[in-house]
C-alpha cells in the first residue's frame, strides 16, 4: 500500500471516529417517548442560503459558524408550504460551510447533536433531510470549494481544468467516491435511526449546475454580462462525483436520495434561465449567495420535497 493511500485510509477512519465520539457525547435530549419534531434538517450553504452580505461575512478567518437561514431557503419554504414553520415542530439545523467531516466550521455530527439538544430527533420525528458534502476536503489535497470557486474558476488564465485539482487549486474531485461518503456520513445516519427510529432519512442532492457534457462555468454580473471560464472541468467533475456519491451512498445505507438535479435540470449556469443567484445579478437573485439557489430555484426543491414527504 502506497503512503498516500495509507494515509487517506488512516485519516478516513479517525474522521469517522471523531463524528461518532462527538455523538457517542450527546446530550439524547429526545429520548421520551413522545419526543422529536416532525422535520428535522441538516446541511451547508446550499440548504441554509441567505444573501450575499451574509457570506462575505462568513469568508473571514476565524469568523463564527454562520447558521443563519435565508427567508427563501428550500427549508423554509418546505415548512411553511407544511404549515409548521415558527413552530416547535421543526428544526433546521443547516450552517454555510458545513461538511461531513473536514471542518473547520461545523460538522454533520456537529449539527446532529445541536439537533438532539433541541429534542429533535425522538419516535415522533418524521423526516430528517441531509445536504451537504461539498465542502469537504478530498483526495491528495486539503482545497476546499470556496476556494475552488475563488481561486480556479475564476482563474481566467490557468483555468480550472481537471488538472487544477493535482495542482492543488481546486478540490480534488478524484477523492470524491461513493465508500468515501458512507464513511463519512454513516455514524450520523446511525445516530438519526436510533433516536428517530421511525424517521425517513433523505440524501438531498445538489442543484444543477451544468448541462451533462458541459465543460464551461458562468457567473452572471450585475446584470450586464458574464464571467465565463471555459476550462471548469474540476469543478463540474466535483458536482457530478458527488452527485453520484450521494446517490450510491444512499442505496448502501438504505436510505433515500431526492434529486434536486432533476428538479433543476435546464436552468443550470450558463442557461438562458439559471435558477442560481450570480453576482448582484437582478436577473435572477440581486442578494443572492453567487452560484447558490434563487429564491425560485429554492421554491422548486421545497415544492418537490413536499411532493416526496407527502407520497
Amino acid at each position: 500500500m502506497k503512503l498516500s493511500t495509507r494515509y487517506r485510509a488512516l485519516a478516513a477512519a479517525t474522521m469517522s471516529m471523531a463524528s461518532a465520539l462527538l455523538l457517542a457525547s450527546a446530550p439524547f435530549a429526545s429520548a421520551e417517548p413522545d419526543g422529536g419534531k416532525s422535520l428535522v434538517v441538516l446541511g451547508d450553504s446550499f440548504t441554509a442560503n441567505g444573501d450575499i452580505a451574509a457570506a462575505l461575512e462568513n469568508v473571514t478567518p476565524g469568523a463564527a459558524p454562520d447558521c443563519s437561514h435565508g427567508p427563501t431557503s428550500w427549508p423554509t419554504q418546505l415548512a411553511q408550504d407544511l404549515g409548521i414553520w415558527g413552530t416547535s415542530d421543526f428544526a433546521d439545523m443547516s450552517c454555510r460551510g458545513a461538511s461531513l467531516v473536514s471542518g473547520p466550521g461545523f460538522t454533520l455530527a456537529h449539527e446532529a447533536r445541536g439537533a438532539d439538544a433541541q429534542g429533535s430527533f425522538g419516535p415522533r420525528t418524521k423526516t430528517v433531510l441531509i445536504q451537504t458534502g461539498l465542502n469537504d476536503a478530498w483526495g491528495e489535497n486539503t482545497v476546499r470549494l470556496r476556494q475552488t470557486l475563488l481561486n480556479c474558476v475564476l482563474d481566467v488564465i490557468r483555468g480550472c481544468g481537471p488538472e487544477a485539482a493535482e495542482q492543488g487549486r481546486a478540490t480534488d474531485f478524484r477523492g470524491v467516491n461513493t465508500q468515501e461518503y458512507v464513511n463519512r456520513i454513516k455514524p450520523v445516519v446511525d445516530y438519526v435511526r436510533y433516536y428517530a427510529p421511525n424517521a425517513r432519512i433523505v440524501f438531498v442532492g445538489y442543484p444543477e449546475m451544468n448541462a451533462p457534457g458541459q465543460q464551461t462555468w458562468c457567473v452572471d454580473v450585475l446584470g450586464v454580462g458574464s464571467i465565463v471560464q471555459t476550462r471548469a472541468g474540476s469543478a463540474i467533475q466535483l458536482w457530478d462525483r458527488m452527485d453520484v456519491a450521494q446517490r450510491e451512498a444512499a442505496q448502501i445505507l438504505g436510505v433515500e436520495f431526492f434529486d434536486a438535479k432533476a428538479v433543476t435540470a435546464g436552468h443550470g449556469l450558463c442557461s438562458p434561465q439559471p435558477w442560481l443567484a450570480g453576482i448582484l445579478d437582478p436577473r435572477s437573485e440581486l442578494m443572492g449567495t453567487p452560484v447558490h439557489p434563487s429564491s425560485h430555484g429554492d421554491g422548486v426543491v421545497a415544492a418537490a420535497l413536499q411532493r416526496l414527504i407527502a407520497g
